[in-house]
C-alpha cells in the first residue's frame, strides 16, 4: 500500500502547476476553494462507509452478541466450552461476527480543523518567509514530527534507516527548491505549526484506521468537516474568480484530484504503512512538481537542483522498501479479526 502513498504524493505535486492556470488569484482564496471542494466530494464519496460506522456507533446495526446466559455444551465433552484466556469456563459466548471499530468523532473533529488550520499557516508562513523557505520547512517538519508524535502516543522508536532517510530527503528537499526568501522568524515558527498540524492530522487518522475504523470514513470525516471550516474564508477572500470556465476548471481539477483522490489514497495507504514512512514518502510531492516544472513550463533544473533531486528519489526509495526486521517508526498494529 506505500504505493497509494506515492500516487498520493503524486497528485499533491500536481496542484502547484494546475494552480498556474489561473493568474491574479489570492492563493488563499485558491487552497479555501480547493479544499471545500475537495472535502465535500471526499464526504459525499464516503457517505456510506460514515453512515455504516455511524449505525454501528449508536448500536443499530449490532454484530457482536454477548451473553450472560448459561452457555450451550459442548456436544463431544458434554461441557461448557473452556476460555481461551483464563482455562476456565466460560460464562458468556459471542454470537456472529466481531463489529469493525466506530468513528471516534471526538478524535477526528480536533484533527479537521487542523487540516483547515494548516492550509491557513502554510499560506501565512509563505507570505513572511517566501516560497522556498515556506515549503521546505513545512513539509519538511511534517514527517520529523509525525515520527516523533508516533513515538510519543504509540512507544513506537523510530528506525535508524527511517531517521537517515527522512534526514537525507529533508536535505534533497531544501536543495531541490533552493533557498530563495528571507528567513524571518515568525514566517519559520508558523511553517513549523504547519508541520505539526500536518502531523497531528495524519497521526490521528491512522490510529483511527488501525483502530478498525473504515479509510474511507476517516477522510470523509477530516476533510468534510475541514470544508465547512473554510467555506468562511472562502467567501471571505473572494469566489468571483470561480465564475470563470478556467477558475472553475482549475478549482474542479484542485478539489476532485489532488484533494479528494490523493487523501482517499492516503488514507488507503495508511491501512498497512506506518504512519511515520508515510509521511516521508510525501516528499515526493516537491519533486514531482519540479519535473513538471521542466516538462510542462519549461523550466530548467540547475546542477544543484538536480542533486536535491537524487538525494530526494534516493532516500523515497530506501524508506519505500521494507525493513527486514523490527518495526518501522510509527507502525500500526492491525487489528485482528
Amino acid at each position: 500500500m506505500k504505493l497509494a502513498v506515492v500516487g498520493a504524493a503524486v497528485l499533491w505535486g500536481t496542484a502547484g502547476t494546475a494552480g498556474l492556470l489561473v493568474a491574479g488569484v489570492d492563493p488563499v482564496s485558491l487552497a479555501a476553494a480547493r479544499l471545500v471542494i475537495g472535502g465535500l466530494v471526499l464526504a459525499i464519496a464516503a457517505g456510506p462507509a460514515m453512515r455504516s460506522a455511524a449505525s454501528r456507533r449508536i448500536g443499530t446495526s449490532p454484530q457482536v452478541s454477548l451473553r450472560t446466559r448459561t452457555p450451550p455444551v459442548s456436544p463431544s465433552t458434554g461441557t461448557p466450552p473452556v476460555s481461551p484466556r483464563t482455562g476456565t469456563p466460560s460464562t458468556w459466548f459471542r454470537t456472529g461476527s466481531p463489529a469493525p471499530a466506530s468513528l471516534r468523532l471526538g478524535t477526528l473533529l480536533p484533527a479537521a480543523v487542523a487540516v483547515a488550520a494548516y492550509q491557513l499557516c502554510y499560506f501565512a508562513a509563505v507570505s513572511r518567509t517566501g516560497v522556498a523557505i515556506g515549503t521546505v520547512v513545512a513539509i519538511g517538519s511534517g514527517p520529523v514530527f509525525t515520527g516523533l508524535l508516533s513515538w510519543m502516543l504509540d512507544r513506537v522508536p523510530p528506525t535508524r534507516r527511517w531517521a537517515g532517510a527522512t534526514a537525507v530527503a529533508i536535505i534533497g528537499c531544501a536543495v531541490l527548491t533552493g533557498g530563495g526568501g528571507e528567513a524571518r522568524a515568525d514566517g519559520i515558527l508558523l511553517a513549523l505549526l504547519g508541520g505539526l498540524l500536518y502531523a497531528f492530522y495524519a497521526v490521528t487518522a491512522a490510529r483511527v484506521i488501525s483502530g478498525g475504523a473504515s479509510s474511507d470514513a476517516v477522510m470523509g470525516v477530516m476533510f468534510g468537516g475541514a470544508a465547512v471550516v473554510m467555506v468562511p474564508v472562502l467567501l471571505w477572500t473572494g469566489t468571483g474568480w470561480l465564475a470563470e470556465p478556467r477558475g472553475l476548471l482549475t478549482a474542479l481539477y484542485l478539489g476532485c484530484a489532488t484533494t479528494a483522490l490523493a487523501y482517499f489514497l492516503y488514507g488507503r495507504g495508511l491501512r498497512t504503512t506506518p504512519v511515520a514512512t508515510a509521511a516521508t514518502l510525501a516528499l515526493a510531492e516537491p519533486a514531482v512538481a519540479a519535473l513538471l516544472g521542466v516538462a510542462v513550463l519549461g523550466e530548467r533544473l540547475t546542477l544543484v537542483s538536480v542533486a536535491g533531486l537524487l538525494l530526494l528519489g534516493a532516500s523515497l526509495v530506501a524508506v519505500a522498501l521494507p525493513e527486514r526486521a523490527g518495526r518501522a517508526a510509527g507502525e500500526t498494529v492491525p487489528v485482528a479479526p
